[in-house]
């Protein structure tokens, strides 16, 4: 699949958009679409201190309307965004400045980055691998411009999760399921992925919460029995369920000189 057929797809939607009535690109909207995004993922904040990187040059690749990547800047991190579609950056750039914030916005493909090698400290990619032609190359591509000891954070889909199983079970089809490319993972073949980085911590996350986007005697189901039922499992046991997979990785830092 081309990369083009993927920015096409891109250009034509705006992930989310169903959460909101208010005109695309007003100040409501953003809110509305922050609100939506961190209360489907709560544990976002917990395991990303987005207020972490004061100072720091963080790249955010697939950066779509610059929801997370606005935390970052309001954090005092030194933000570049990039995104494929020409749709997300021009919102991006609304975004930014509706909320009194710079960064470095552009169109660029993850898969073939126009910075130097070591440019930035971290590299973030929240749900833009499994979208991708070539993850491998995003993950080349990060590892290079990654400062030695510098850390990349990425989420995947995981295929062996509660979301991936429940949907096929239901037969609700899952967010962008049309899209060009939709590949999941599991915990190996994500780790597989990340070879080029010295240190790989995976995380699964994302557990069932109440949902705002289904309607009708699906949803009735799924927010009055599933989300309870499943939640008071003991979180050991389904852990490795999680939909999401957050990696956490450090790139080698450089050998101290010898002599």
């Amino acid at each position: 699949m081309t990369t083009e057929a993927i920015r096409r797809y891109w250009n034509e939607r705006i992930h989310d958009l169903e959460m909101t009535s208010h005109p695309v690109g007003t100040r409501e909207f953003f809110a509305d679409l922050d609100d939506y995004r961190f209360d489907k993922l709560r544990y976002l904040p917990e395991l990303v201190d987005f207020g972490g990187f004061r100072g720091q040059r963080l790249l955010e690749v697939g950066c779509g309307i610059g929801t997370d990547l606005a935390r970052f800047a309001a954090g005092g991190a030194v933000v570049t965004g990039i995104d494929l579609s020409q749709t997300a950056i021009d919102l991006a750039g609304k975004n930014f400045a509706g909320l009194g914030l710079t960064g470095d916005l552009r169109v660029a493909d993850g898969e073939s980055l126009d910075f130097p090698d070591a440019s930035f400290d971290v590299v973030y990619g929240h749900g833009v691998l499994q979208y991708a032609a070539a993850p491998e190359r995003i993950i080349a591509e990060a590892h290079r411009v990654l400062k030695p000891g510098g850390r990349g954070i990425f989420m995947v889909y995981n295929r062996i999760s509660w979301l991936n199983a429940l949907s096929k079970v239901m037969k609700v089809a899952l967010e962008h399921e049309d899209a060009p490319v939709l590949k999941k993972y599991s915990i190996g073949e994500f780790r597989a992925l990340l070879a080029p980085f010295a240190e790989t911590r995976i995380v699964p996350e994302r557990f069932p919460v109440k949902s705002r986007l289904h309607h009708g005697w699906k949803a009735m189901a799924f927010n009055g029995l599933f989300v309870g039922t499943f939640n008071a499992l003991p979180r050991p046991l389904v852990r490795p369920l999680g939909w999401h997979l957050m990696a956490f990785c450090t790139k080698a830092p450089v050998p101290p000189a010898r002599g």
